[in-house]
This record gives C-alpha cells, sequence and structure tokens, in this order.
C-alpha cells in the first residue's frame, strides 16, 4: 500500500509541474514582436526627423534668397531714384562751364559731384563706358544715327544720358548717337523712293 503521506506530497508537486507552460518559447514571441514595433517606430521617427530638418534647411535658405532680393530691389529702387539727381548735377555743372560761371562755383558742384558718385559707388554703381566704344545693345540705347567720317560704323559717337550697372547688372542703359560710317556709305544703304 502506499503511504497517504507521500501521495499528497507528490500530488501537489506533479500538479504544479503539468499546469506550468514552457516559459522559454511564450517570452521570445512578445519580445520579439515589441522590438520590430520599436525598431519601426524609431525609423519612422529618424524619417520625420530627416524630412524636418530638410525642410528646415530650405526654410534657412528660402528665407535668406529672399532677403538678399529684397535687398538688391529697394537698393535698385533707390539708385534709380538719385540718377535723376546725378544726371541734374552733370547738367548743372556743363552749363555752369559753357556759361562761365565763377570757377569757386564749380568746384563746389564738381566736388558735391564726385562725393555723390562716390557714395553710390560704394553700393556697387558703376557708369557705362560708352565713348568710342562699339554699339552694344545690351547696355547701350540708340536715339540717333549720324554719318561720321571719323568714326567707324556702329560706333558710339557721343552720349545723351549715362547708363549704370549695379553690382554687375544694367540698371539702365546709356542713350548714345551712334555712327553709321561716312556720309557716302549712308546715302547708298539709304532706300530708294
Amino acid at each position: 500500500m502506499t503511504d497517504p503521506r507521500t501521495d499528497s506530497k507528490d500530488a501537489p508537486a506533479a500538479a504544479g509541474a503539468s499546469d506550468a507552460p514552457p516559459a522559454a518559447p511564450a517570452a521570445e514571441e512578445p519580445a520579439a514582436a515589441a522590438t520590430d514595433e520599436l525598431q519601426a517606430d524609431i525609423a519612422a521617427v529618424n524619417d520625420r526627423l530627416l524630412r524636418l530638418q530638410a525642410d528646415f534647411d530650405n526654410f534657412r535658405k528660402r528665407t535668406v534668397r529672399e532677403r538678399t532680393e529684397q535687398h538688391t530691389r529697394a537698393l535698385e529702387d533707390l539708385m534709380r531714384e538719385l540718377l535723376p539727381v546725378v544726371d541734374h548735377f552733370e547738367m548743372g555743372l556743363a552749363t555752369a562751364e559753357k556759361q562761365g560761371i565763377d570757377p569757386s562755383v564749380r568746384q563746389g558742384l564738381a566736388l558735391v559731384l564726385d562725393q555723390l558718385r562716390g557714395a553710390l559707388g560704394r553700393f556697387g554703381l558703376a557708369a557705362i563706358e560708352t565713348s568710342g566704344r562699339p554699339f552694344d545693345p545690351h547696355v547701350h540705347e540708340s536715339v540717333a544715327l549720324v554719318p561720321s567720317a571719323e568714326t567707324p560704323r556702329d560706333t558710339v559717337v557721343e552720349e545723351t544720358r549715362r547708363g549704370y550697372t549695379l553690382g554687375g547688372r544694367l540698371l539702365r542703359a546709356s542713350q548714345v548717337v551712334v555712327s553709321s560710317g561716312p556720309a557716302a556709305d549712308a546715302a547708298a544703304e539709304a532706300p530708294h523712293a
């Protein structure tokens, strides 16, 4: 017969052993799923971070570009407003020389004009050279065509209004009188009526 004391001790041990599921395989599946989910979340966050960095970099570049363009437009507008002042100073100085105005007045006008040109030059304004140069439609605006025995054809004879560039870009074209060459060439090329 069996001893009742041993039967009662073995029964709980046997019952406990048969009721417990294997621990290792069941714990690995939820942990692997959680790890995969965390890896996907990390990848998504990294992707969003990279996109945000790219968006911010593009925003920064666009802001700098817009600010530069706005500054350039404002400077061009200011220069366009000041160019007639320079023109009138130049005309006034030329008139003063023709009329024989007191040399000290002419010298004063010349000093103010030079100071104004210097100030504008520090911001990138530069006069376009025209006299004796070949006509260039990119920087010259022809206002007249005159025959000239001394000046070759398509060469600037006279400047009627000075042109300027600002930072290397054309701000105002020079208005010029252009040579059509010797008078005989001009008459030969004229259309017959």
